[in-house]
């Protein structure tokens, strides 16, 4: 069965996200520390001790080929894709081979600047047509994730 893995700490999208994947009979997962504790009826919640990546980690380790994982988090992002997960964040936007080695070198040089003292623009501020992206692209993946599935299952 394809599952849904919500890095759920920072996920303005978690009940979108909910929804939509209840449409596909996608099984959702939610992963949080205990500082955050996001739990919701009828779905499972994996909380893990507070720590350094420790929910990456718990996240990474239940993670199968295939699968679907929302998160905004481009370290966690690129061990997913490494074991075959198809990653979104939030807003819609698809992690891929393709385009992480370019936003982790961004997040990197994002770091040196505050490390140094400097600024970097934060987040915009969240939009409704930023949900309305998440939900088309999820979609569109939730079909594609069930597609290789059962191609995968009979080839």
């Amino acid at each position: 069965m394809l599952k849904l893995l919500i890095d759920a700490d920072s996920c303005p999208v978690v009940d979108l996200a909910l929804f939509v994947s209840s449409q596909f009979e996608i099984i959702p997962i939610l992963f949080c520390d205990t500082s955050h504790r996001i739990e919701r009826e009828n779905v499972k919640t994996i909380i893990v001790d507070k720590g350094p990546d420790s929910v990456d980690f718990k996240l990474v380790s239940e993670l199968k080929r295939g699968d679907i994982v929302i998160t905004g988090d481009y370290g966690l992002a690129a061990m997913c894709l490494a074991k075959g997960g198809i990653v979104l964040t939030h807003n819609g936007k698809e992690l891929t081979s393709d385009n992480i080695d370019q936003l982790l070198a961004s997040r990197y040089e994002n770091a040196k600047i505050r490390r140094a003292g400097g600024r970097t623009k934060g987040p915009k501020k969240r939009t409704e047509e930023n949900n309305l992206a998440f939900e088309m692209k999820f979609r569109q993946i939730c079909e594609r994730a069930i597609l290789q599935k059962e191609e995968n299952n009979h080839g």
